[in-house]
């Protein structure tokens, strides 16, 4: 298993595509479970097989978990301009918008 907390938030959004293909590489490349944790939609959906929403506050707790319906192999700057990308995001905006509005 592979724990990853926000390891792109501190580069810029250049560096930050070619780290998120550079991971969904290696990953295909192996076994491994891979949990990554963000706080950028986009980023979520773009390098997930299942994005899990979690409730704001200290006692957070799941809201939602969006399978990810999109093929492999990705390569990120094509992925977001498909539609099936923007409609994946879209389910998990729905969700994640009550939790940031609330």
């Amino acid at each position: 298993m592979l724990l990853m907390e926000r390891p792109f938030a501190s580069v810029d959004v250049q560096t930050r595509q070619l780290l998120g293909d550079e991971l969904l590489r290696l990953w295909s490349g192996s076994a491994k479970t891979v949990l990554f944790v963000t706080h950028d939609l986009e980023e979520a959906v773009s390098l997930s097989d299942e994005v899990v929403v979690f409730s704001r506050g200290p006692s957070a707790t799941v809201a939602g978990r969006f399978p990810i319906a999109l093929d492999r192999p990705r390569h990120l700057l094509e992925l977001r301009t498909r539609p099936d990308f923007r409609e994946q995001c879209t389910r998990v905006w729905e969700c994640l918008r009550g939790q940031v509005a609330a």
